[in-house]
């Protein structure tokens, strides 16, 4: 069906995003031979990114709100797709820093586009189904990297990465100029698709637009965005520090890496399926949406802890244990994503993904300066994965505590436009 093939197109820009922002993780080792990095710098190399990613996050959601979805997405997936791009002409940190601030900026709009895209086709029982099939692509993305690079690495210089991944992105622009319109203009609707979509059709886009400001008065906005800069500051260390901890402590080579570091990313892409998957199913098995929505948070939460063994057991067992935590972490942010369609009105629904974004990110940088720092001194891996562990449990504690019913919110009077009251 027309939705699904969407949701897919949408789930393959989110693959190119994290095929992008794992090329220099995953290249390090190459790339280090022509610029030397210590711990610390690498940590200034994420911490770029996070931050222009975390401010675009935010502005990217408003950036779709306004000019549609389909204009919007077109925008941001050119401007990473050069950022990346600009990578290859790096010759000093200062110019990698550059260049990942820049592809930051650009990939900061891309998950607030597709939670739009999935309020604008997907009514309430299919939303989580639809976020995971997007989300998905993180994983998609986050696999094919390291033996991608490995084979690139085998040929040609490392600069060569970076141009060919920018052209896959070039390539899924012109893919989604011929493919995506909303429900309204979409010229190959058909009858039935347009009565499943009547329902969310109908969800006008005139109720009044809240600015940031107001929306931040919003305890369930503040809740999210809590819990998000919580979990990401535990993915992004995952993401951006597993090769380097293959390298550093388990002694692994380019090859090796590009042989076993996929695995933990095809289980996070199980978990963006099953998270989102069985929250429908429990939905459709009549418990309340935020019954439903709530405990596949918590199932997907008490897997975080058992990441503390990591730097305790043999690599087999730590691949195995990174495996379940990747699992347990993109199950948890395909539900935590999808909850502002389920919460706000649709028109500001990207804005509100956005300073959930922003909250995430920022997590991601202090904790990743935080890594930086605690390796450069001595501390040693154990005590960034004992940190990292109780992430998820605190950021569970604090949706219960802030939301206490997932549904169209009623926004108070006081916080609306006063041509709105």
């Amino acid at each position: 069906m027309l939705r699904w093939r969407i949701a897919i197109l949408v789930s393959a820009a989110i693959a190119i995003s994290y095929l992008d922002r794992q090329t220099l993780p995953v290249a390090i080792k190459a790339i280090g031979r022509d610029i030397p990095l210590t711990n610390q710098q690498f940590s200034y190399l994420q911490s770029a990114f996070l931050f222009s990613y975390a401010f675009m996050y935010a502005g990217g959601g408003k950036l779709v709100d306004a000019l549609g979805t389909r204009r919007g997405f077109t925008l941001i997936m050119l401007f990473w797709s050069l950022a990346c791009f600009s990578h290859g002409f790096a010759a000093s940190f200062a110019m990698l820093m550059v260049s990942r601030f820049l592809l930051g900026m650009g990939e900061g709009g891309g998950f607030p586009a597709a939670t739009r895209v999935v309020a604008e086709w997907f009514p309430v029982h299919e939303s989580a189904t639809a976020m995971g099939i997007i989300n998905a692509g993180t994983a998609v993305g986050a696999v094919a990297a390291p033996p991608l690079i490995a084979i690139i690495l085998i040929y040609a210089n490392w600069r060569w990465i970076f141009f060919l991944t920018a052209a896959i992105g070039l390539l899924w622009t012109l893919w989604w100029r011929m493919a995506y319109f909303s429900p309204e203009k979409h010229p190959n609707l058909s009858v039935a698709e347009r009565v499943t979509l009547q329902s969310v059709m109908e969800i006008p886009f005139r109720e009044p637009k809240l600015p940031w400001p107001r929306l931040l008065l919003v305890r369930e906005a503040w809740g999210l965005i809590i819990a998000k800069f919580l979990s990401d500051a535990a993915w992004y260390f995952y993401l951006f520090w597993l090769p380097k901890y293959l390298y550093d402590a388990r002694g692994f080579d380019i090859k090796s890496v590009g042989r076993l570091a996929w695995i933990p990313y095809a289980a996070a892409g199980i978990g963006c399926l099953v998270g989102g998957r069985f929250s429908s199913y429990l939905v459709q098995r009549n418990f309340s949406l935020g019954a439903a929505r709530k405990i596949a948070l918590a199932a997907s939460a008490v897997l975080m802890p058992f990441i503390l063994f990591v730097p305790y057991v043999r690599i087999s067992w730590a691949l195995a244990i990174f495996s379940l935590a990747y699992f347990g972490q993109q199950s948890w942010s395909t539900l935590v994503m999808v909850l502002p369609a389920d919460l706000f009105p649709r028109n500001v629904v990207g804005a509100v993904a956005g300073l959930v974004g922003f909250g995430g990110a920022m997590g991601g940088i202090v904790f990743g300066q935080l890594v930086g720092y605690l390796l450069d001194h001595g501390f040693g891996y154990g005590i960034v994965f004992t940190l990292a562990g109780t992430f998820h449990i605190i950021g569970l504690l604090v949706i219960l505590i802030t939301i206490p019913v997932v549904g169209p919110l009623l926004i108070p009077p006081r916080l609306l436009p006063e041509e709105a009251i």
